[in-house]
C-alpha cells in the first residue's frame, strides 16, 4: 500500500472524529431546562429508571441503563420490540421510563406510548427531532440531533448514537453528583473489579491468622528467629512478651545487617537486633491503606494487632498482590 493510501485512509478516519466532535459539541447548548427537568424527574423516581430503544438506539439505551445503575440510579433496559409482547410488564407506577429513539418515530416504541401514558409514568424522551411524535408527548425532551451522519451515505447512524451517548453519560453524573454517590458506593457495585477490591477488601480478610503468623519470645535466639521466618514464609517474625504483647519485628533485611556484621546466631538474643519500634496495622483497616502504609515507609510486610494492642494477625506485600490490592 502506497504513502498516497495511508494518508487518505488517516484522513477519511479523522474526517469522522471532527463530525462527531461538532455533534458533541452542540450538545452544549442543550444542557437547559429539559435537561435540568429531565433530571429531576430522574431523581424523584421512587422506583426504577426503565430505558427503552430499539436497533442502535437501543444499544445505546443498553449501556446508558447500565451506567445509571452502575452510579446510584437503579436502571434497566426494555427492548422496544419485546414491550409489545409481554415486558411491558416490567414496568410499574413508581418507575420513570426513559425513551431514545433518533427519528421520534420509532414504530415500536410509538406502539406502546398509549400503554406508558396509561400508567401514568413520567417519561424522558431522547431524540434527534423536537418535533416528533415522541418529543411532544415526553414530560422532558433531551435533544440529541445532529447536523450530519460521520457515514458519508448518512444512513449508518454514527454522530447520532454518539450524541446519545454522551447525553446519556451526562444525565447519569449529573445523578451521580446529585444523589452524593460516593466511590464506596460504586465500589458496592463493582465488587469483582479493581476499584470494588480497594474499596472493599479489608486486612483481616487477607491476613495470617492463628498458627499462620510468625512470632517468636524476645528471650529467642536469632537462629530461633531464621527457622521462624523460613518456615511461615512472610520475610519476618513478630517478637513478643510472655504476655503476647508486640516488643519488636526482625525481618530479612535484620538478618542480611546481622550477617554484615558477623554475629553469631547461635548464641545472640534476638532482642539485640530486632526493630524494636515497628509499624502495625488494625484488622479494619481496608487493604489498600495497609498498601499505602508499606509503600510510604518502604517495608514489604506488616503485623497486625487489635484494639488491646495483641498481636492477630500478619500480612506481607505477596498477600496483597495475589488479591489484586497491588
Amino acid at each position: 500500500m502506497t504513502q498516497t493510501n495511508f494518508q487518505q485512509l488517516k484522513l477519511l478516519g479523522l474526517t469522522v472524529i471532527n463530525t462527531e466532535i461538532k455533534a458533541i459539541t452542540a450538545l452544549r447548548d442543550r444542557i437547559d431546562d429539559n435537561f435540568a427537568m429531565a433530571c429531576q424527574l430522574l431523581l424523584k423516581c421512587p422506583g426504577r429508571i426503565i430505558v427503552i430503544g430499539m436497533g442502535k438506539s437501543g444499544h445505546i439505551g443498553n449501556k446508558i441503563a447500565a451506567t445509571l445503575a452502575s452510579t446510584g440510579s437503579p436502571a434497566f433496559f426494555v427492548h422496544a420490540g419485546e414491550a409489545s409482547h409481554g415486558d411491558m410488564g416490567m414496568i410499574t407506577s413508581q418507575d420513570v421510563v426513559l425513551t431514545l429513539s433518533n427519528s421520534g418515530e420509532t414504530a415500536e416504541i410509538l406502539t406502546i406510548l398509549p400503554l406508558i401514558k396509561r400508567l401514568a409514568v413520567p417519561m424522558v424522551a431522547m431524540t434527534g427531532k423536537s418535533y416528533s411524535t415522541l418529543a411532544k408527548s415526553a414530560d422532558a425532551h433531551l435533544d440529541t440531533g445532529v447536523t450530519e451522519e460521520a457515514c458519508p451515505l448518512g444512513l449508518a447512524p454514527t454522530s447520532s448514537t454518539t450524541a446519545m451517548l454522551v447525553m446519556g453519560d451526562a444525565l447519569a453524573i449529573t445523578l451521580l453528583e446529585s444523589r452524593g454517590f460516593t466511590a464506596e458506593d460504586f465500589a458496592l457495585s463493582h465488587p469483582g473489579g479493581n476499584l470494588g477490591r480497594r474499596l472493599l477488601l479489608r486486612v483481616s480478610d487477607i491476613m495470617h491468622t492463628g498458627t499462620s503468623i510468625p512470632k517468636i519470645s524476645d528471650r529467642a535466639l536469632i537462629s530461633d528467629a531464621l527457622i521462624e521466618v523460613t518456615k511461615k514464609g512472610l520475610g519476618m517474625t513478630a517478637v513478643c512478651s510472655s504476655s503476647g504483647t508486640i516488643v519488636g519485628i526482625f525481618t530479612d533485611g535484620d538478618l542480611r545487617r546481622v550477617l554484615a556484621q558477623t554475629l553469631d546466631i547461635r548464641v545472640t538474643p534476638i532482642d539485640e537486633v530486632m526493630t524494636s519500634e515497628c509499624k502495625t496495622g488494625h484488622p479494619d483497616m481496608l487493604a489498600a491503606e495497609i498498601l499505602e502504609l508499606m509503600q510510604r515507609h518502604k517495608i514489604n510486610a506488616l503485623l497486625i494487632i487489635d484494639n488491646n494492642k495483641q498481636l492477630v494477625g500478619a500480612i506481607n506485600m505477596h498477600d496483597l498482590l495475589r488479591a489484586g490490592v497491588v
